[in-house]
């Protein structure tokens, strides 16, 4: 079978094969940038953040009240700021709203060094230790320091081996490794 080329008006260039979306047809991902709500606190924290990030982390950006308000004129009303590939915002809310065990920040880490430098760091001037991984740092907001390890010990179609590394979790605040694997391995 011979192919016919197909007639195009000139100055169209020939079909490629790869599929191109048409600006249109499919919107854009929106850019998520989770908002931290504080009382006064909002620069204080993002530094402390980035503090703990550091080296992959800055403070982006400094919004401060004006004239209109709601808070006094120059005052912090806003920062953004990078940890590691993820933006926040954290804002001087007022004391309207606290945070809540119901939304944590996940670290995925990959050595028991990690585990213990983060768990430090974030729990130091008035964290406090949570269970399971879990703890809330000195401005109430909830994280869980997580090995990916464990992740992996959960993961996966043997029931028994997870349900032991639950069990050994269960029993922690900061997440042991040597125990994750010792429980994965069946003792």
């Amino acid at each position: 079978m011979t192919r016919v080329p197909r007639s195009r008006p000139s100055g169209m260039r020939p079909s490629r094969r790869v599929h191109r979306r048409r600006r249109s047809a499919l919107p854009v991902a929106p850019k998520l940038r989770p908002m931290l709500w504080f009382d006064g606190q909002a620069e204080q924290a993002a530094r402390f953040y980035v503090s703990v990030f550091f080296p992959n982390s800055e403070i982006i950006d400094v919004a401060r009240f004006s004239d209109s308000g709601p808070g006094p004129r120059g005052s912090v009303m806003t920062v953004a700021f990078r940890l590691g590939d993820q933006e926040f915002v954290a804002l001087n809310g007022g004391p309207q709203f606290k945070f809540s065990e119901a939304i944590s920040l996940a670290i995925e880490v990959e050595t028991q060094e990690e585990v213990d430098r983060y768990w430090k760091a974030l729990t130091a001037n008035g964290g406090e230790e949570g269970v399971c991984g879990w703890l809330k740092d000195r401005f109430g907001l909830s994280w869980q320091v997580v090995p990916s390890a464990l992740l992996r010990a959960l993961a996966g179609e043997d029931e028994k081996k997870a349900g032991r590394v639950m069990a050994a979790v269960m029993e922690m605040k900061k997440i042991d490794l040597p125990k994750i694997h010792a429980a994965a391995q069946g003792g």
